[in-house]
C-alpha cells in the first residue's frame, strides 16, 4: 500500500539521503512506499529489500555518517540557510515534473523566489563582450518582467545572467555543482556573496562536495527543471550549454536561442538549436511570446524599468555633463568593423585607413565603451 510523503522532519531527511550508497531513484521508490524518511528508517530490513535491491536494504541499516549529518545541522543554525524537501509545499512545482527530480535542495536565500516563474539563461564560458552584455541585458529585461533568472554560476554567462538578474525585480537563483559550502570557481565568491544575500544559491549535493566533473552535467538538469523556458546566449557545437538545452527539451521545457556570426564558433551551438527548432530570440518580448507571458504585466515592468532607468541616466549625464558620441571617422570604422570579430589587418582593408590611423580611433572607441578588445589583437562591436 503506497503513503503519501508527510514527513517533514529535516534529520530524517538528512540521515536517509547522505546514506552513501543509496541514490536518489532508490530514495523515491521507498519513500512512496514508506511514506516518510523516518518511516523507513526504522523499517527491517527484509521490508525494505521488497522495494530495493538487498545491498542497498543493507545500506540503509546501517546509516549514514553521524559526522556528515551533525556538519549539516550545524550548518541549519545559520537562518540564511534551510533543506528544501520533497514533502514541503515549496519545492519547485516545475522541478517536480522531471523525470528525477532531486529529493532534497540545500539553499541558501530568499525561499520566496521558489514561487517566481522561472527562466535559465545558460551560455559558454568564454564569451564575448558581446554575449555578456546580451546576458545581462536580457536576463535584467526579464528578471523585470516577473522571471527568476536561474543558472550556474559558472564564468562567462552565466555570471552575466546573474548579474542581470539580481538588478532586476525577480532576482536570480544560482543551481551549483559543489556543496553549497564551496565556492566555485574562486572567481565567483563576490557574485555567490551577492547572490545568497538577494537570491538564492542551491545544490543537490552534500556539504563539502568538490568540484567533480560528473556532477554539473546532473546538475543542468535541475536548471532547466526548475525553469520555464531555456535561453541559450552562446555556445560552441561541443558545450554543457547544450545539454542544458536538450535536458530542457526532453522536460517539456521551451528552449530559446540568441543567433550570432555565422563566423563565431560561440554562436554555431545557437544556429544548431535554431535549425532545430529553438525559438530565435532578437527581444525580451520574444521570450515572453514563447511562454505565453501576459504582455499586460510585461508592458507595466517595462514601463517601470524604463523610469527607472531614466533617472539612472540623467544623474549619470548631470554628473558626467554629456555623452561622447562617435566621430563622422569614427562611425565610418565602426561600420567598417561590423558586428563580428576582426583584426586590425582586416580592418584597414576595409576602412582604407592606416594601422596608426585605425589603432587610434579604436582606442577612443574603446575608452567611449563602442568597441571591446579581444585577445589576438581582435575587436568587436558592443551593443549600446
Amino acid at each position: 500500500m503506497n503513503h503519501a510523503i508527510d514527513d517533514t522532519n529535516i534529520e530524517s531527511w538528512l540521515e536517509l539521503c547522505l546514506i552513501k550508497g543509496v541514490g536518489d531513484e532508490s530514495i523515491r521508490r521507498l519513500l512512496v512506499a514508506f511514506g516518510s524518511p523516518a518511516a523507513i528508517l526504522s523499517a527491517s530490513e527484509m521490508a525494505l529489500e521488497r522495494i530495493v535491491r538487498k545491498s542497498i536494504g543493507k545500506h540503509i541499516k546501517r546509516g549514514a555518517e553521524p559526522a556528515r549529518v551533525s556538519a549539516a545541522l550545524n550548518w541549519l543554525k545559520d537562518p540564511a540557510n534551510s533543506i528544501v524537501t520533497l514533502a514541503e509545499p515549496d519545492y519547485p512545482a516545475q522541478l517536480l515534473n522531471i523525470q528525477d527530480p532531486p529529493p532534497l535542495l540545500y539553499f541558501k536565500g530568499n525561499r520566496d523566489l521558489l514561487a517566481k516563474p522561472a527562466l535559465a539563461i545558460v551560455g559558454s564560458r568564454n564569451a564575448t563582450p558581446q554575449g555578456l552584455s546580451n546576458a545581462e541585458a536580457f536576463a535584467e529585461s526579464a528578471s523585470n518582467a516577473g522571471f527568476c533568472i536561474i543558472s550556474g554560476m559558472a564564468l562567462g554567462i552565466d555570471a552575466a545572467a546573474h548579474a542581470g538578474g539580481l538588478r532586476g525585480a525577480a532576482a536570480s537563483m544560482a543551481v551549483i555543482g559543489t556543496g553549497l559550502d564551496i565556492v566555485y570557481p574562486a572567481k565567483n565568491h563576490q557574485l555567490a556573496h551577492k547572490l545568497a544575500k538577494n537570491g538564492a544559491l542551491i545544490s543537490e549535493l552534500p556539504l563539502g562536495t568538490p568540484a567533480i566533473g560528473r556532477n554539473f552535467p546532473r546538475r543542468n538538469r535541475i536548471i532547466s527543471g526548475m525553469s520555464q523556458g531555456c535561453l541559450v546566449v552562446e555556445a560552441a557545437l561541443r558545450s554543457g550549454s547544450l545539454i542544458t538545452a536538450r535536458q530542457a527539451l526532453e522536460q517539456g521545457r521551451e528552449v530559446m536561442a540568441i543567433p550570432g556570426s555565422i563566423h563565431s564558433p560561440l554562436s554555431k551551438g545557437c544556429h544548431l538549436l535554431i535549425k532545430e527548432g529553438a525559438k530565435l530570440v532578437e527581444s525580451t518580448q520574444d521570450i515572453l511570446d514563447e511562454l505565453n507571458y501576459p504582455a499586460s504585466h510585461w508592458r507595466q515592468k517595462k514601463s517601470d524599468a524604463q523610469e527607472n532607468r531614466t533617472g539612472k541616466m540623467v544623474q549619470v549625464q548631470t554628473r558626467q555633463f554629456s555623452e561622447v558620441f562617435p566621430s563622422d571617422e569614427d562611425e565610418w570604422l565602426l561600420k567598417c568593423l561590423g558586428h563580428d570579430v576582426i583584426d586590425i589587418d582586416t580592418l584597414c582593408v576595409r576602412s582604407g585607413l592606416t594601422v596608426e590611423s585605425v589603432s587610434a580611433m579604436l582606442l577612443t572607441l574603446e575608452l567611449n565603451g563602442y568597441v571591446s578588445c579581444l585577445p589576438g589583437n581582435c575587436y568587436q562591436r558592443t551593443a549600446r
